[in-house]
């Protein structure tokens, strides 16, 4: 028996001990993050407004999406919101796909504060920029409620007030204090979609808030309407990088934010 074949005996045993070994740590990590993932359906429907929720819509949005070839087992979405326009549009995607395709069309029932972003707590605003969905409400006092992740980096960073608000949600009802209202019956299927998107696995479910659908035409007509105001206009246009991205690609964005506070693609 020479070395060579004694080496190779050698590194068999150990890879078996190795896989002995991690296979105890990895393959249950791999399950519970599978669990996790599609487990969060089964956790929601816990609740008694999302299980009627389900029961009511899943009909319609399993014929809403499969009229766009999609199935919610596999779908991601994303959300962008028009302050001006009063319209919350949602957008889907296949999980290994890159661009999206609106699916629906909100209107916004209610609404506080003027355009622009908000930066204090009690200024009534609700919030322009990039965002995420951050929690699933399923006992809302506005019957269901999806918060978004205000205040982001972008808005610490561009306020200097000491508390900036919070709590800013998409939400049922149709009264408002900074957030997003749909009526209970539109909440529902927004609702079961992104619980539907979270349980296919997707961590963080955009969501775009504009101040107005900044094409050229609009934008012209606010930077003149509010060209007094510097600051929120030179805000604007750095949002409008982001919203023409988006509108040409149909792409979820890529951003960070620099030391000023604006958004860099």
């Amino acid at each position: 028996m020479n070395f060579l074949y004694i080496t190779k005996i050698l590194n068999y045993i150990n890879m078996k001990h190795f896989l002995l070994l991690f296979g105890f740590v990895i393959i249950p990590c791999i399950i519970s993050s599978f669990i996790e993932q599609t487990g969060f359906l089964d956790e929601q429907l816990k609740n008694i407004r999302v299980k009627n929720a389900v029961e009511e819509k899943k009909d319609l949005l399993a014929q809403t999406l499969q009229k766009s070839g999609f199935s919610q087992t596999n779908i991601n979405i994303l959300i962008v919101a028009y302050k001006a326009e009063s319209v919350l549009e949602v957008y889907v995607k296949e999980k290994t796909a890159q661009n999206y395709t609106q699916l629906l069309s909100y209107p916004i029932c209610a609404s506080s504060g003027i355009l622009g972003p908000k930066r204090r707590e009690g200024d009534l605003q609700v919030p322009e920029g990039f965002y995420h969905i951050n929690h699933f409400n399923p006992v809302s006092n506005f019957h269901l409620s999806l918060g978004i992740n205000y205040p982001n980096a972008a808005d610490k960073l561009k306020s200097s007030f000491p508390k900036l608000g919070g709590s800013i949600y998409i939400h049922g009802s149709c009264v408002t204090i900074g957030c997003l209202p749909l009526t209970d019956d539109y909440i529902k299927e927004l609702y079961v979609l992104s619980v539907y998107a979270k349980n296919n696995g997707q961590g963080k479910i955009p969501v775009y808030i504009f101040p107005f659908k900044m094409n050229e035409e609009n934008m012209n007509l606010y930077l003149i309407k509010y060209s007094r105001n510097i600051v929120l206009t030179e805000f604007w246009k750095n949002l409008k990088t982001g919203y023409d991205s988006f509108t040409s690609t149909k792409r979820q964005l890529t951003f960070s934010t620099d030391t000023k506070g604006n958004y860099t693609y």
